[in-house]
């Protein structure tokens, strides 16, 4: 796996030049394209499929006629909210580290009607949910979750490398699975957070990986490491296939 860490590093660095000379309003555009795709397959991950219209629609705060829509638009707003902060984040000086806190936030982004409640952690097991993998008992939630904050601050956690403890913090939060909903877009945004603030593109998980998506969290092994970096690696190449296209349309105008 660190050779394949390798590889994705220097694939990412060959990116990182090869979109340099682009303008920003182009790169800006490229990635508004990207958050779409972003959002579509986050939500399908959770059995939620929607049209690119739909996916419009709500991210561009239409008016809608549709009375029964507006829940699933408000929850796409609320994701596209938490995709733009973790990227806006991400590009501080500063970038925060995460912890119990910066979780937190994000969990409140995605479900505002919690904050209220003061988004407490859940206090059943959920008698029918996507993940069927085996989560903490709610009496063991906290715990789970200090344990968590104690590692992310840990020498062990500030020695991997960044797609390695995007990684690992996805699935130990998937464990402690501290809310009924939201558990699993808090997790990957976690995830996509390290990722962008180490100068890397988001992973997205494709929803034709939906059932190897939930299947990879019931072992502890590198079975989600895997498919994370694939994901990202996907999301490398679809960007190096663009900014070449384009710059092949730059030369045709050119000549």
């Amino acid at each position: 796996m660190e050779a394949r860490l390798f590889e994705l590093d220097a694939k990412m660095e060959g990116l990182h030049t090869k979109v340099g000379g682009f303008p920003d309003k182009l790169k800006k555009d490229y990635e508004s394209k990207l958050d779409v795709s972003w959002i579509f397959h986050d939500n399908a991950l959770e059995g939620v499929v929607l049209s690119y219209s739909e996916l419009k629609a709500a991210i561009d705060q239409r008016i809608i006629s549709d009375v029964s829509l507006i829940p699933m638009y408000e929850e796409v707003r609320n994701h596209k909210l938490a995709v733009d902060s973790i990227r806006e984040t991400a590009r501080a000086r500063r970038a925060p580290d995460v912890d119990l806190e910066f979780i937190r936030k994000l969990y409140a982004m995605v479900t505002p009607d919690a904050v209220p409640k003061g988004c407490p952690y859940r206090r059943e097991n959920p008698l029918h949910r996507l993940y069927y993998h085996e989560i903490a008992p709610p009496e063991k939630i906290a715990y789970k979750m200090r344990k968590l904050a104690e590692w992310l601050e840990s020498a062990e956690f500030t020695r991997m490398h960044p797609i390695v403890q995007g990684v690992r913090v996805q699935f130990r939060l998937l464990q402690a699975y501290p809310w009924t909903r939201n558990s699993g877009k808090v997790a990957r945004l976690l995830t996509n957070y390290i990722l962008l603030r180490n100068g890397y593109l988001p992973a997205v998980v494709h929803s034709i990986d939906r059932q190897r998506y939930y299947e990879v969290l019931r072992h502890e092994n590198d079975g989600l490491m895997t498919l994370i970096v694939e994901s990202l690696e996907n999301s490398i190449d679809t960007t190096s296939r663009f900014f070449d296209e384009l710059s092949g349309l730059r030369i045709r105008c050119a000549s």
